[in-house]
């Protein structure tokens, strides 16, 4: 019965400390295909990774809901969009393309993912 106990205590911590997007474990999104975006910080050599999986956003919002999040609720920093798409593949996640968008300000980094079935 310990043993039962034990493991079922060590699965649920597993399972409700996994990386989110707007709360949803990015294992279970349900999508065939998600796309995210790489932004450059200024004055650093890490990225902002944001998640599109076709989720419902909210206009009018302090704080952005598509960003990655770790188990502890704060938003993942990735070192390069490499580094993103090893952990999205880590995930359960394959690349399928990538594309890059500049404007006068920013430039940003888009890869679109295909989930593994």
């Amino acid at each position: 019965m310990k043993k039962l106990l034990i493991l079922s205590v060590i699965s649920f911590a597993t399972y409700s400390f996994a990386q989110t997007v707007n709360d949803v474990p990015l294992r279970d999104i349900d999508v065939d295909y998600v796309q995210i975006i790489g932004t450059g910080r200024s004055l650093s050599t890490k990225v902002n990774v944001e998640i599109d999986f076709g989720q419902e956003t909210k206009s009018i919002s302090f704080k952005n809901g598509t960003n990655i999040k770790d188990e502890k609720g704060r938003n993942m920093k990735f070192n390069s969009m490499m580094d993103a798409l090893n952990f999205m593949s880590a995930n359960g996640f394959s690349f399928q393309f990538a594309y890059t968008m500049n404007d006068e300000k920013d430039q940003a980094i888009y890869y679109i993912l295909k989930k593994n079935k």
